[in-house]
């Protein structure tokens, strides 16, 4: 059977079966190639009906214009609810201010606040004078602007600048207690470490929804650079089972749906209902898992081959 008869018979499965919420997170691309995959992925996950799509913001906010487009363009042309990350890291209080008004206007109510990855080079963080200078900060900025609904991160490996969990998860309880509504986990691999994670949430009040991070494994030695960066274990037989498969991607993706498929199935069991997937703006495998969590498509799919979104 071709990809292209998995995905009419995709199309034709009726709606959808499961209680499961999904959410997807997107990049702004710099490339009109990078434009094109995008925009794929979105027409073939817009029919999923995700909860919401994130549009991420670049270290240091170097994305914010190309942000606003793919935002504005998502309310335009799609029914999708769209929500802009906004972060602190070089912009006035006034700055960041004035763009949440904007979004305000334009119909968003759902805000991704961070704190924001450091300028390329930078190895300490220093707040602006006149910015906000934590996470926490800006959610209680936003609340001032309007009554967003706000997404947070939450680090269950620790995020790598925390000396510690006890700081990590008062960090986090600051964030919930300024306003936000959601934690978004950063990715991880060992479920046993979110669930953990989940219970010392609960156990120190936070009690928003902690939604696990999902990020399905297009290009191996692309994860492990993520992973190193933000602190995130790699199970040994995960690093074995991508063995010798930088030139066959086929099995490489069949591999990747396993791993996914296994973690967000583990998760289902635990009472996971949300879920969160980092799709770097490839569309096949993210769908893919949808459709074993029970998710089934709300209108017909595209039926265009797109053999450049293939990975």
């Amino acid at each position: 059977m071709s990809i292209a008869d998995v995905k009419e018979r995709l199309a034709e499965t009726p709606g959808e079966v499961s209680g499961v919420n999904v959410s997807f997170e997107f990049f702004p691309p710099n490339t009109p190639e990078m434009d094109t995959i995008l925009w794929d992925s979105i027409e073939h996950l817009a029919p999923l009906n995700p909860s919401f799509v994130s549009v991420t913001y670049g270290a240091d906010g170097s994305t914010r214009e190309r942000t606003h487009r793919i935002v504005r363009r998502v309310l335009a042309e799609t029914d999708l609810v769209a929500s802009p990350h906004l972060t602190c890291i070089d912009a006035s209080r006034e700055e960041i201010q004035a763009i949440a008004k904007g979004y305000f206007d334009l119909g968003i109510r759902h805000i991704v606040a961070l704190r924001g990855d450091l300028r390329a080079g930078c190895t300490e963080y220093q707040p602006r004078k006149d910015g906000y200078a934590y996470a926490s900060d800006l959610v209680a900025g936003l609340r001032e602007v309007a009554d967003f609904e706000i997404s947070v991160a939450a680090y269950p490996e620790v995020h790598p600048q925390a000396p510690n969990q006890r700081f990590d998860l008062d960090n986090l309880k600051r964030k919930v207690d300024a306003g936000a509504t959601r934690a978004i986990t950063q990715f991880f691999f060992y479920n046993d470490t979110f669930l953990r994670f989940r219970d010392l949430c609960a156990a120190n009040g936070i009690d928003v929804p902690i939604v696990p991070g999902i990020l399905p494994i297009t290009r191996f030695p692309q994860l492990a650079r993520f992973a190193e960066a933000c602190g995130a274990a790699i199970p040994p037989q995960i690093s074995r089972q991508f063995e010798g498969l930088e030139n066959d991607p086929d099995t490489r993706r069949l591999v990747a749906a396993s791993v996914a498929i296994d973690q967000v199935r583990r998760l289902q069991q635990h009472g996971v209902e949300d879920f969160h997937f980092y799709t770097l703006n490839r569309y096949r495998l993210t769908y893919a898992i949808c459709h074993i969590l029970g998710i089934r498509p709300q209108k017909a799919i595209p039926q265009k081959d797109a053999a450049h979104a293939s990975d």
